[in-house]
C-alpha cells in the first residue's frame, strides 16, 4: 500500500467528544493524524422553563428549526421528562440545517420539510420560502448562541420564539489536553461552530497559551464560524464548501496539500 503523503500532519479536532468520531475518521481516511481536544461538553440549560413551555404548546408553531443534532437530542430527551411521548402535531414544518441534523430529526420522529445547505440567514429563509411570513417559529438552540438568524426570520415576517435547549461548557481536562497537543505540534485546527472557537479560546487562556494559536491554520466549516474566528483575530485559512463535516475534511486536505 502506498504511503499516505499527509500522514505526518497533525490536525486539531475541537468537537464535543460524542461527535468527534466522524470528523476524526474522515481525517484519518485522508491520511491525516487527528488530535482530539474536545472543548465542548453538553450540559442542561440553566432553566427548562422556556423549553418546556414551548414543547407543551408545539401546536402553536408553524415551524421548528433544528440547527444541530445536539438540539434534536436535547428535545428528544426532554419530551418524555414532561410527559410527552409522541410528537403531537403533524402540521409542524421542520427545517433541519445540514444532512446530519436532518437524519437525527427524522430518527427522533420529526417530519423534515426542508434542509438548508448552511446555517446562513439567506439559505435558511430561501429554503423555507414565503411560508414563514405571518407564522410562528420555534428556534431551540444552545444558550448564548450568537447569530443573526432570529432577526432575519422576524424581518421576513415571522414571530420567533428562541429557547435554550442546552449549554456548551468547557470540559475540565481541555486546557491540559490542549497543552499536550501543542507540545506535539499542530498544522491546523478545525472548527465546526462558533462555540468551538470561543471555547478553544477559553481553554487556551486556562492553559496559559496565546490565542489564536501561533503557526496553526484555522479551518472553518462555514460563514458564521468564520465570522467568529475573525472576531477573535484568527483569519480562516480556508472555509469548507459544502458546509458540513465531509466538506471540512476536504478543505483540510486541500489546505495541507497546498502547504506541502
Amino acid at each position: 500500500m502506498a504511503e499516505l503523503p499527509l500522514a505526518e500532519r497533525r490536525v486539531l479536532v475541537t468537537r464535543a467528544a460524542h461527535q468527534a468520531g466522524k470528523l476524526s475518521e474522515g481525517l484519518r481516511a485522508a491520511g491525516i493524524n487527528p488530535v482530539e481536544v474536545s472543548v465542548l461538553e453538553i450540559a442542561p440549560p440553566a432553566s427548562f422553563e422556556s423549553l418546556d413551555n414551548a414543547l407543551r404548546n408545539l401546536s402553536r408553531f408553524g415551524w421548528v428549526i433544528f440547527t444541530s443534532a445536539n438540539t434534536v437530542r436535547a428535545l428528544a430527551s426532554r419530551l418524555p421528562e414532561i410527559g410527552i411521548h409522541a410528537i403531537a402535531s403533524r402540521d409542524i414544518k421542520v427545517a433541519a440545517v445540514g444532512a446530519s441534523t436532518a437524519a437525527a430529526a427524522r430518527e427522533a420522529g420529526w417530519t423534515v420539510s426542508v434542509v438548508p445547505e448552511s446555517y446562513v440567514a439567506e439559505d435558511l429563509i430561501a429554503a423555507m420560502g414565503g411560508r414563514i411570513s405571518g407564522g410562528r417559529v420555534l428556534l431551540a438552540r444552545a444558550s448564548v448562541a450568537r447569530d443573526v438568524i432570529p432577526e432575519a426570520l422576524r424581518a421576513a415576517g415571522a414571530t420567533v420564539d428562541v429557547v435554550d435547549a442546552y449549554r456548551n461548557i468547557l470540559p475540565e481536562e481541555a486546557p491540559e489536553r490542549l497543552r499536550n497537543a501543542l507540545a506535539g505540534g499542530l498544522d491546523a485546527a478545525t472548527f465546526t461552530s462558533s462555540s468551538s472557537v470561543t471555547h478553544l479560546a477559553q481553554a487556551a487562556k486556562a492553559a496559559g497559551v496565546v490565542f489564536p494559536l501561533a503557526g496553526v491554520a484555522a479551518v472553518s466549516i462555514g460563514p458564521i464560524t468564520s465570522q467568529t474566528l475573525r472576531g477573535s483575530g484568527w483569519e480562516p485559512a480556508i472555509e469548507a464548501d459544502p458546509h458540513d463535516v465531509p466538506g471540512l475534511v476536504a478543505a483540510t486536505v486541500r489546505l495541507l496539500k497546498l502547504k506541502s
